[in-house]
């Protein structure tokens, strides 16, 4: 009979209630590999229907998975990275894909590490199987120093020097070149780079600056515009530049999302994208494929993303190397050509 409530359960009795020896419960609350998973989900049955105070021995995982993995945001700019953000939520699909297809599952964190002591609890007090952190924010040094300890971890962001820990990333030097060359080539002479202070956005900036070298345009202080990683900052600052009456005719921006940001602007202003206008993105989100105009955008390929970041944590190597990976422009309407 089940019976609720009761606390007072004890091993004897769960092993009476199962038909097994004592020490077999034991194993099976603690999802030893020597007990088979029918015996081990029996028996967790059975604690669950007599309320065995079992909770804080619980296993990371459900019982028959093949590990657990952990999703954490470092803070940026004194807050978590926003879990909302589109293209987050389609890395989060690509990671819960790839982690399906190895029998493993994943939590997304409450945690959001802003020092190495951080760092240090998050990955080693959990009973995760490892760690995949999007984003490194401004964490680079602490989380070399983690190389050190017996974490296992693996950073979705930008590769910097003197790295030592293992990062999967796409190639933003050269897709913000690939994107501020596009603009050029379509005859574009002022363009505006829109982006944060983050390790990825920093080196798509220094794409578009090598880009505008390329292609024989100046850099222009008054066109490199810092903004959030948001539709508002965007929409924001590109008005303000409208106020200021900036003349500008392109725009490269750090994300897909701050790009629509940009092009609400830029309709309620009355100007026409591309016609006056044109603006490319950096994700391809799913949301850039649907806007009006379709937006042009610099392709981040996140199922390859997922599958590499699961595999890091899953596949144990002590020299795990670092990925970037391609990047490809994808030629929409809002840049017009």
């Amino acid at each position: 009979m089940t019976t609720t409530g009761n606390t007072n359960t004890t091993l004897e009795d769960l092993a009476k209630l199962a038909g097994v020896s004592i020490s077999t419960v034991s194993r099976a609350l603690n999802d030893h590999p020597l007990i088979s998973v029918r015996t081990k989900q029996r028996i967790w049955a059975l604690a669950r229907d007599h309320d065995y105070p079992f909770r804080r021995s619980m296993p990371a995982v459900p019982i028959g998975a093949e590990g657990s993995i952990a999703i954490v945001t470092p803070f940026m700019r004194g807050r978590p990275l926003p879990l909302s953000h589109p293209f987050f939520l389609e890395l989060l699909a690509s990671i819960g894909e790839a982690a399906r297809v190895r029998d493993c599952d994943f939590t997304v964190s409450h945690t959001a590490p802003a020092s190495y002591d951080d760092l240090v609890s998050t990955t080693t007090t959990g009973r995760a199987s490892g760690v995949i952190f999007l984003g490194q924010s401004m964490l680079h040094e602490e989380l070399n120093r983690l190389v050190a300890t017996n974490a296992r971890f693996v950073v979705w962001g930008a590769q910097m020097p003197g790295q030592r820990y293992c990062s999967i990333g796409s190639d933003n030097l050269l897709g913000g070149r690939r994107a501020t060359l596009h603009l050029a080539r379509l005859g574009r002479k002022s363009i505006v780079f829109l982006g944060g202070s983050d390790p990825e956005a920093v080196q798509r900036r220094r794409g578009y600056l090598e880009g505008l070298k390329e292609s024989g345009l100046e850099a222009d202080p008054k066109l490199l515009v810092s903004v959030d990683f948001e539709l508002e900052s965007a929409e924001a600052a590109v008005s303000r530049l409208i106020r200021r009456h900036i003349p500008f005719d392109g725009i490269v921006a750090s994300s897909d999302l701050i790009a629509l940001g940009a092009i609400r602007a830029l309709r309620r202003a009355g100007l026409s994208v591309p016609q006056d206008v044109s603006v490319v993105g950096y994700d391809d989100m799913l949301l850039a494929r649907l806007s009006t105009p379709a937006l042009s955008t610099i392709r981040q390929d996140t199922y390859e993303a997922g599958r590499q970041l699961v595999s890091r944590i899953l596949d144990p190597a002590p020299d795990h190397v670092s990925e970037l990976l391609p990047t490809d422009l994808i030629v929409r309407e809002s840049c017009g050509g």
